[in-house]
């Protein structure tokens, strides 16, 4: 019989907690919940608000297999997560395999080392039902917004919509940041640039690099500068020195590590928990889910050791770091690793960059401040009368005198790419000193508007309002994503014309130049569905989408979770206000679709022009349903958006489809769809470059693309067999791979390179494999 049966909710957890504990222990996984809300029913009594769990049919295998050993072993231990959903999920193994909750251990720990299980296993609590009956009422609650929300959305929108709670309410941040984008006009203004050339005591020439401490709104002006700079002197007016000391950044918290890995790493906000949630189950860093900056007495002095071993005592500073956002208490402590010794680990590439990223952290936040000592020296314009401009270089110097934690970490913020300001190390100087006019450029720039959210300043956003928890941030970015409510840009900006005048010696030259503006690469944007159903959403059930009521939820499940406030009455205050709301929005009468407008009047047939969500996604509509004839439909390219298209645009979208001409006796038909312009030609289809303009392209451009595709395709079938039609040796983006009677089965590695030569019989053998398996 076995003595001791240890439940966690992830294999690989149960592989390094097993090692640890030694034979008289058992450890299995319940692969996370063993029992949910029903998937295809609100699953909830909506006159208790009491939810109805089943356990789904994949997790009945395995509940048989953890009931049977739970009966067979003296001690069952609930080992799962220290948070609110770990509590649940201990919670719903008492349920379903009959143990006593008052008989038995749940442990708890935010690091899986021998230490912390063992620690654990000496002190073992019950289950505490307010951290479950806080999780009960976040699901709850989510499943009737869900639930109550989304059939309103397939009959006033589009059908197979959903809504969410948090994700709805980060859906309408980034709608906004659109419009005060889209609302923004950029204007161009001049700043002026110098280089000063000085000569020191010692005789040498020094270069001294300064800026114009005002900004021009127009060219006339800045180049009108540039002449009064011709006949002027440049005397530096005044020096100021001042000392400066930066302190480390706190150690990470799930936010900011997300945020960090997003800027340093590039990863995206589910990658890196992802593979921090690796990083936690092998045992090398503590747990990811967590809004608390604490370290443990143990880190703070492993970090001393590691610091002082590796530069010296006066890289040391002891740091206690608090934290202060409300309802910081799932976890402990921050991210961080579990051995401080250990700077480097073996694993993936991305493995290791993430954990030496929070290494560098953790070990930076106990290290002393960086010394900076800072100039300012400003420069005069004296003019050829002796009076002086208002105006006056500025030259910022920036001395280290002592690195501290820079030597380890440098924190990023996501205004880092935009910024201009340069400092650098100075010659001496002193009040007086004349300076040598070099070069002086005045270039135009434009005023920058608000920028689109990447994953890391949304991340950033929702935490600042208190929307979400830890848990939270990354599910949302990839739902609000997967359901096509928001996009990542892939626009890499356009060409923008901007001038540069040039004073050297008494002339002034000017030149234009190009940059690229308005990149979106990887930004959130809405896109049309989604501005749609925010709009509708917003007009219809306000409170719902309001930050603060989705803040003051969270501060609720904080509030049940210390017990203060009773799970079921919280819901029910919810649920009397927000069941009206949905009986009214669900009964009302439109005239119009939601996001429907009317663009003009088709000048051809007299008809009005409307732009709305078709049945597969936005459609530009000639003709009303009342009207005898039908009405017409073009689908709108992916390139225009709903709010920002034209009467003469959406006009231009029924001139297509059109036909060029013939080729082998087929008609070449250029169109348009959602992903843009294309060629049809006997049945199939040909994606039209962006350089071809599909009103003007000529028969022997579309046949030449015919031709092409082509090519290509015949390159990707490498081989046939006579001995069966149905199988095929073809190349794909990712290697050569088979197709046999229409499916596709992965080529190992070692056939790769002579794909083309392979036998029947040992393609076969690939298929029998692969079937088995």
């Amino acid at each position: 019989m076995q003595e001791n049966l240890v439940i966690v909710e992830s294999p690989a957890k149960a592989k390094t907690i097993e090692k640890f504990l030694g034979k008289d222990y058992k450890v299995m996984s319940s692969y996370g919940h063993i029992r949910d809300l029903k998937k295809k029913e609100i699953s909830i009594n909506l006159d208790t608000l009491e939810p109805d769990y089943e356990i789904p049919e994949e997790k009945k295998k395995l509940v048989s297999e953890l009931k049977a050993s739970a009966k067979k072993a003296d001690k069952v231990w609930l080992a799962s997560d220290e948070d609110r959903e770990g509590e649940a999920i201990s919670w719903h193994l008492c349920e379903v395999l009959g143990l006593d909750e008052k008989k038995t251990s749940r442990i708890v720990f935010h690091e899986i080392t021998k230490p912390a299980i063992m620690d654990a296993i000496s002190n073992p609590r019950y289950l505490n039902m307010n951290l479950v009956n806080a999780q009960q009422a976040r699901r709850v609650l989510d499943r009737l917004v869900g639930f109550k929300l989304s059939p309103i959305l397939w009959r006033k929108v589009k059908p197979a919509l959903s809504a969410g709670r948090v994700q709805s309410v980060a859906v309408r941040l980034i709608v906004e940041r659109e419009r005060e984008i889209q609302a923004f006009k950029s204007e161009p203004y001049y700043r002026i640039n110098a280089l000063f050339i000085m000569t020191t005591k010692d005789g040498k020439k020094a270069e001294v690099k300064a800026e114009l401490d005002t900004r021009f709104k127009t060219h006339e002006d800045a180049v009108s500068f540039l002449e009064k700079c011709k006949t002027s002197e440049f005397v530096v007016s005044d020096i100021t020195k001042k000392p400066l000391k930066r302190t480390p950044a706190p150690p990470f918290t799930t936010s900011t590590l997300q945020q960090e890995a997003a800027r340093k790493l590039g990863f995206t906000v589910s990658q890196t928990m992802m593979i921090a949630q690796h990083l936690y189950e092998n045992g090398k860093i503590t747990y990811m889910r967590t809004d608390s900056v604490n370290l443990s007495s143990l880190c703070i002095n492993a970090c001393r050791d590691e610091i002082k071993k590796n530069w010296g005592e006066k890289y040391h500073k002891t740091r206690q770091y608090h934290t202060s956002s409300k309802g910081a208490q799932e976890a402990h402590e921050a991210i961080r690793p579990t051995y401080m010794e250990a700077s480097s680990i073996e694993g993936t590439m991305q493995e290791r960059r993430l954990y030496e990223l929070i290494w560098k952290r953790t070990a930076a936040c106990q290290m002393a401040d960086a010394q900076i000592e800072k100039t300012t020296v400003g420069i005069s314009v004296k003019q050829a009368d002796g009076t002086e401009t208002e105006e006056k270089f500025i030259v910022n110097g920036e001395v280290v005198t002592f690195d501290g934690f820079l030597k380890v970490y440098r924190e990023s913020s996501d205004e880092d790419e935009s910024r201009e300001t340069a400092t650098s190390q100075l010659p001496p100087m002193t009040e007086g000193d004349k300076l040598q006019r070099s070069e002086m450029v005045a270039t135009e720039r434009f005023s920058q508007g608000p920028l689109r959210y990447t994953e890391a300043s949304l991340v950033h956003k929702m935490e600042e309002l208190g929307i979400g928890r830890p848990s939270t941030y990354a599910p949302t970015i990839s739902t609000i994503q997967q359901r096509g409510y928001v996009q990542k840009g892939d626009k890499k900006g356009e060409d923008r014309a901007f001038t540069i005048d040039t004073l050297k010696g008494n002339t002034i030259t000017n030149t234009t130049k190009t940059e690229t503006a308005g990149s979106d690469k990887g930004k959130l944007q809405p896109t049309d569905i989604g501005l749609v159903v925010n709009d509708f959403l917003l007009q219809h059930f306000p409170e719902v989408l309001d930050y603060n009521f989705t803040a003051n939820v969270e501060q609720e499940f904080d509030s049940i979770a210390e017990g203060k406030e009773q799970w079921t009455d919280m819901l029910k205050d919810f649920y009397k206000h927000f069941e009206p709301s949905v009986e009214q929005t669900m009964n009302s009468r439109q005239q119009h679709k939601a996001g429907e407008r009317q663009l003009g009047t088709d000048p051809k047939s007299g008809k009005p022009v409307f732009v709305k969500i078709g049945r597969f996604g936005p459609v530009i509509q000639i003709g009303s349903a009342e009207d005898k004839e039908k009405p017409s439909f073009a689908q709108l390219p992916k390139d225009k958006g709903m709010e920002t298209i034209t009467l003469e645009e959406a006009l231009d979208l029924f001139k297509l489809p059109r036909t060029v001409g013939e080729f082998e006796g087929s008609p070449v038909v250029i169109g348009a769809g959602r992903f843009g312009p294309y060629i049809l030609h006997n049945k199939k289809y040909v994606s039209l470059p962006e350089n071809e303009d599909p009103m003007t392209i000529k028969l022997s451009t579309a046949v030449a693309l015919i031709e092409r595709r082509r090519i290509e395709d015949n390159m990707r079938h490498l081989k046939k067999f006579d001995e069966d039609s149905k199988l095929e040796v073809m190349k794909g983006k990712y290697g050569p791979y088979l197709v046999y009677d229409g499916k596709n089965y992965r080529l190992p590695k070692a056939m790769h390179e002579r794909a083309a030569e392979l036998t029947y019989e040992e393609c076969m053998n690939v298929i029998n494999n692969t079937v088995k398996k």
